[in-house]
Parts: C-alpha cells; structure tokens; sequence
C-alpha cells in the first residue's frame, strides 16, 4: 500500500490516480491527523511508501514521516511538493530520511511513479526473506523486552534448561528487528547483534512449524555462511516467539556443533520452551504497561 498525503484535493486525486493506474493499492489523506488514522488503523497491512506534501494542517510532511518510520521503517518516503527546497526547513530532517520531488513539473507525477518503482524494486531484493505481515511484527516486536535485564535471568534459566535436555552445546533467544537479531539469552554460545541475513532464524521465522536444520552446512542458503562456521553451528532447530496477536517476533534456538537428528517429542519441547520464553516476555510487557504493578 502506498500513503498519499496533500490538503489539496484536486492534487491529491491526480497523484492517487496516476498511483493507481501503475497498479498501486491507495490509501489517501487530507491533513496529519487523516494520515494518523491511516498509519493505525492498518495494522496487518504492509505499507510500501509514503508520498506527502511538505506543507500539512498542522504540521508538515516530516512529521508524518516520522510517524510512517515508527510504523513501517522500511518503507520509501517521498516529499512531493510545491514547496521549493530552498524553503525547506532541512535542519528539520534530523534523522529522517526522504525523497524530495517537486510537483510542479508538468511530468512529476510520471517522475514520481518512476522514482517509487526504483525504489520498491531495490528493497524487494533484499538478501534475506521478509514475511508478508512484516510491518505489523515489527510494529509487535517494539512492545516487548524494551528492559532485557529486567527479566531478571528468567530466560537464562531457560537456554540452560534447553541444553541439559536435548543434550546439545547451546541455546539462545533471540529477537528480529528489521535488520538485525539480538539476543535476550544465550547458554553455551556469546553472541550479541547479528546482521539478519546472517541468521538462521529470519528463514525459520517464515516457518509455521519447529524449524529442524540436521546439518547446516548442507543447506545451500548457509553453505557460505562463515559466521556460523566460526561459532561453530552445524546443527540447528528453532520455534518461533509468537505473541499473543499472533505476530512472530523471534526464536528460541538450540544448537550443536555436530550435524544429528531432531524427533517429534523434541520438537515438541522445544515449541513448550518457546512459549515459556514467549510468556516471560508479554509478562514483563504487560508489568511495564502497569507501571510495575501487575496481578498476574
């Protein structure tokens, strides 16, 4: 879906119209406030881009892109506008970065459908998979472990429980943001920040089920992996950390340095784990809503 925010609605239909006849799903707004109740009431749906003018009732163009960065961080943000550049306030940007196209062209809205298909086309080819509700898990995964060391060694206990019962090096639990895991716990391996296309579990978050990998190093999507080569993984199984909306936010993963089996009560258990680790996690989620005072 593409956003398309102006004041002027003459402008606003001509470029909604010229979005759609390149084949884009639309989704149009007058003011900051319309452009708001889009970005919430959207949740499950993947918002691609954001096409804006600079000059808004009550605020401007970068003030919705901000708003669109929290929600979809990877989506393409385009200021198309009649305001010239030199009259942007670019001090203003920060951070926050956006294409600016002006609208004054007899061909911008041409440009700019040129501009966005660029741009789509250059996050689609990504090195790594994205799940269709991509958007929505990420907006999920930023209400939980916002204060990993206040969940005071719970999920600890639980790698090293996973380790002494599948017999196997190490265990971790990890969370995917848009561009990179972190881990919460590890037992039996270190690991911090991995870039995500460097993990196994962008691919096993894509899977409904457990994810069993007997032996990585013949899977052909990690075959040039040296990162796993250097922590030594050449066994892998993970289940997903779902939230109670149903969003997939990370792994519980177990691993070994010795490619072997994994069965189906295995399997099992390690799903129980995850859940445990998934319910550590809304808990803390939920005591910090309350301000602490929680009487679950």
């Amino acid at each position: 879906m593409i956003l398309c925010v102006d004041p002027d609605p003459a402008a606003l239909a001509a470029t909604r119209d010229a979005l759609a006849d390149a084949g884009y799903d639309i989704a149009t707004a007058g003011t900051l406030a319309d452009a708001r109740d889009v970005l919430d009431e959207s949740d499950g749906v993947t918002l691609d881009a954001l096409v804006t003018e600079y000059e808004l009732p009550e605020g401007t163009g970068l003030d919705i892109v901000r708003a669109v960065r929290e929600h979809a961080p990877d989506a393409a943000c385009v200021l198309f506008t009649s305001t010239p550049v030199e009259s942007i306030d670019t001090a203003a940007f920060g951070d926050v970065v956006a294409d600016y196209l002006t609208k004054e062209e007899v061909d911008a809205r041409e440009e700019l459908c040129d501009v966005l298909e660029q741009t789509l086309a250059f996050r689609s080819q990504t090195a790594y998979p994205l799940p269709d509700d991509e958007d929505a898990r990420l907006a999920a995964l930023g209400r939980y472990a916002r204060d990993p060391v206040a969940l005071d060694g719970s999920l600890d206990r639980l790698t090293e429980i996973a380790t002494a019962l599948f017999d196997l090096d190490a265990a971790a639990v990890g969370l995917v943001d848009a561009h990179e895991q972190r881990f919460l716990s590890c037992h039996g391996v270190s690991m911090g920040t991995i870039d995500r296309e460097e993990t196994v579990c962008t691919y096993a978050m894509l899977d409904d089920d457990v994810t069993v990998i007997e032996d990585v190093a013949a899977d052909a999507r990690f075959e040039a992996n040296e990162g796993l080569r250097a922590l030594g993984i050449a066994f892998y199984a993970s289940a997903s950390l779902v939230t109670p909306d149903g969003q997939t936010i990370g792994t519980f993963c177990v691993y070994d340095d010795e490619p072997r089996s994994f069965d189906a009560r295995e399997r099992e258990l390690l799903a129980l784990l995850a859940d445990e680790a998934m319910e550590q996690l809304d808990l803390r989620r939920r005591l910090d809503d309350d301000g602490g005072e929680h009487d679950a």
